[in-house]
C-alpha cells in the first residue's frame, strides 16, 4: 500500500514510517513544515499529488498551555484540519487514520474510560481534539480514530522541546539526589513504537471506527518514574510532590486511563502492557540497566 504520513518527523510519525516501511509499504512522509491541514486547497494538492490509500494524521497542537492560550488556533489545528482531511478522504478515496487523546474525558469516572463513555474535556485542548474526532467521525467513510495517552517515543518530542517525560526523568537522575513527582495523575504510559505497531496491523482491516490505543495498565506519573528508576538501575530519591508543589496552570483530568474495548472485540488489540513498553523503550535507547 501507498501510506502518507502527516507529521511524520514528530515522536509517533516517525515510528509509524518505520513500521510501514519495515512492513514492505511505500511511504510518502509529510513533515510538518511541508503539510499545513488548515489549508485545504494545499493539502488537496499535496495528497492528489501522492495518491495514498491511507492517510495517517499525527499533526497537531498538542502543547495544552498553549491551546488555552490560543483556543481559536487550537481550534483551527486540531478541529478543522482534521475536518479537512476528512473531507479529502471521501474526494481522494483514502481511509484516514486521526489520532486524537485521553483528554477528552474529565477524569471523574475514577476506572478506565472505554469507548463509549461521554467525553467531556477540561481545556481547550480536549476540546479542540473532540471536535476534530466528531468531525473525522460524521465525514470521512473510512476512517480510524484513536485515542492514546502518555506519549514517549525515541524520536523527539517537538513540543517539549526534544523532551519527554522518560528521558527528563533520567536527566533529573543524573543531574539531583532528589526527585519529586506528582502521585494524584493516573494514566496510561504508552510507547509510541507499540501504537505504530497497532496501527499497522489495523491498516489490513476494514473495521473502521473509533478506538483506544494504549498500554495494558495504568500508573501515575510517580509509579512511571519508579518503574523508569529501576529499570536504570538510577540512584536517585524518589519522593511524592506535595499538593499543588507542581500546580498545572490548565485543568488536566486526574485519572485519564483507557482500555482498549474496542481493539478486544475485533480480537486485535497487540498493545502490551505498559512495563513492558517502557523496558523496551530504555532497551532501545541503550537505558536498561
Amino acid at each position: 500500500m501507498k501510506i502518507a504520513v502527516i507529521g511524520a518527523n514528530g515522536q509517533l510519525g516517525c515510528d509509524i514510517c518505520s513500521a510501514f516501511l519495515a512492513d514492505g509499504h511505500e511511504v510518502i512522509p509529510f513533515n510538518h513544515d511541508v503539510m499545513d491541514i488548515t489549508d485545504l486547497d494545499r493539502a488537496r494538492a499535496k495528497l492528489a499529488e501522492a495518491r495514498p490509500q491511507v492517510t495517517i494524521n499525527t499533526a497537531a497542537m498538542h502543547n495544552v498551555e498553549v491551546c488555552e492560550a490560543e483556543p481559536l488556533k487550537a481550534l483551527k489545528v486540531n478541529g478543522l484540519g482534521a475536518r479537512n482531511l476528512a473531507i479529502l478522504a471521501n474526494e481522494l478515496d483514502f481511509a484516514l487514520f486521526h489520532i486524537s487523546t485521553d483528554y477528552v474525558f474529565d477524569g471523574r469516572k475514577k476506572s478506565p474510560y472505554i469507548e463509549t463513555d461521554y467525553p467531556l474535556p477540561l481545556n481547550a485542548y480536549g476540546n479542540s481534539k473532540l471536535c476534530g474526532e466528531n468531525f473525522v467521525r460524521s465525514i470521512a467513510l473510512r476512517h480510524f480514530v484513536l485515542r492514546v495517552s502518555g506519549l514517549y517515543g525515541a524520536n523527539p518530542c517537538r513540543a517539549k522541546s526534544g523532551m519527554n517525560f522518560v528521558r527528563l526523568m533520567l536527566k533529573l537522575s543524573r543531574e539531583r539526589d532528589e526527585v519529586r513527582v506528582v502521585d494524584d495523575e493516573v494514566l496510561t504510559p504508552t510507547f509510541t513504537e507499540d501504537i505504530a505497531r497497532q496501527i499497522l496491523a489495523l491498516s489490513k482491516t476494514s473495521h473502521y471506527g473509533l478506538y483506544h490505543v494504549t498500554a495494558q495498565g495504568s500508573c501515575s506519573w510517580h509509579k512511571f518514574a519508579a518503574k523508569i528508576f529501576e529499570l536504570t538501575g538510577a540512584k536517585v530519591r524518589l519522593q511524592v510532590a506535595d499538593p499543588n508543589e507542581f500546580a498545572a496552570k490548565v485543568a488536566r483530568p486526574k485519572y485519564s486511563a483507557l482500555e482498549n474495548r474496542n481493539l478486544q472485540e475485533i480480537q486485535l488489540d497487540l498493545m502490551p502492557s505498559w512495563e513492558t513498553g517502557l523496558q523496551n523503550y530504555l532497551r532501545k535507547i541503550g537505558a536498561l540497566y
